[in-house]
């Protein structure tokens, strides 16, 4: 059995066991309700399987990363139940195939790149950028994986958060050049309900708009040599509910994508989705699932019509 067989067959069994992921910030399990005033640190430890599969790209590229984030939550409690929390975990990110990346990233022969490329030079880089994409993801490195957060939550219904994505190359591998990619975002919730839905205790169809809620999301990245990659924004849609101590979000809605400029493609609208899940094993430990799908209905020269997935599912932690 191959590397990514046994990644791909990992992912399978923990999605089909009914693992995970996170209402809770990045995986990590929550704890009491902190009064006024109250402070406190929780060490987290995330450790997650995922894949990208870009199925709509010539050559379908596909990225299997082991992300093992170590890190801490500090939280402040305020008035009416609300909270102040800042995130910040940092680790190893075990690469097969392609590096993780931001969204919508395309590769075009020439496009930010002053250098000459005669015909041979053309022709061998797109064999090896094949080879590259190729049956069997091999094992490239071991790359380094941040995520900052401050998320505000004044009460039960609303949500602000600041997020940052660092991502260090250690080595120049076909697309990927040695370097800091970043990805910053900005997201908005607001809760129809308060969420206290949960149909292993009888809750019926009525009570769905307690579980009901709409986001707004915002992300920015950057290529690690500093091509800005472009901008999109998830005007979404989405429902959370109980099934007993297992928790679902399933959101969906369009995405207003304007790639950057080094691309030569045009703003477009995508459309997607995301079911999570997530389910405590104890107050310190939740085990974790998610799986995006994302279809664009425009095509252009390095990017087509199709879809795009991200999978992952792990566990986290909190002490």
């Amino acid at each position: 059995m191959t590397t990514r067989q046994i990644i791909l067959a990992a992912v399978a069994a923990l999605v089909a066991a009914g693992s995970p992921i996170p209402a809770w910030s990045h995986g990590a399990p929550g704890g009491e309700e902190l009064g006024p005033g109250d402070f406190r640190i929780r060490p987290v430890v995330t450790l997650e399987g995922h894949a990208g599969l870009e199925n709509n790209l010539e050559g379908q590229p596909r990225h299997y990363a082991i992300d093992g984030l170590f890190g801490a939550v500090f939280e402040w409690g305020l008035d009416q139940g609300g909270s102040f929390a800042i995130e910040a975990q940092i680790g190893p990110a075990l690469v097969w195939g392609e590096a993780e990346h931001f969204y919508g990233r395309v590769h075009v022969d020439g496009h930010g790149d002053a250098g000459h490329h005669d015909d041979h030079a053309s022709d061998e880089y797109a064999a090896v950028h094949d080879h590259a994409h190729g049956d069997g993801s091999p094992y490239r490195r071991t790359d380094v994986k941040g995520y900052l957060q401050a998320r505000y939550q004044p009460n039960e219904r609303f949500e602000l958060s600041l997020t940052w994505w660092p991502y260090y190359v250690t080595g120049n591998q076909w697309d990927d050049v040695v370097g800091l990619k970043n990805e910053v975002g900005a997201e908005a919730i607001w809760a129809f309900g308060d969420g206290d839905v949960n149909f292993a205790l009888g809750d019926g169809l009525e009570t769905i708009v307690d579980g009901l809620f709409v986001s707004v999301e915002n992300r920015t990245g950057w290529e690690s040599e500093g091509t800005y990659l472009g901008n999109y924004t998830d005007p979404w849609l989405g429902l959370g509910f109980n099934i007993d101590l297992l928790h679902v979000t399933l959101s969906a809605g369009p995405r207003f994508y304007s790639p950057g400029s080094y691309s030569g493609l045009p703003f477009r609208t995508d459309w997607g989705g995301e079911i999570e899940l997530e389910y405590p094993l104890s107050n310190s430990l939740v085990v974790f699932a998610h799986w995006k799908p994302i279809y664009s209905s425009q095509g252009g020269e390095g990017w087509g019509v199709g879809w795009q997935h991200h999978i992952g599912t792990g566990l986290s932690f909190s002490f």
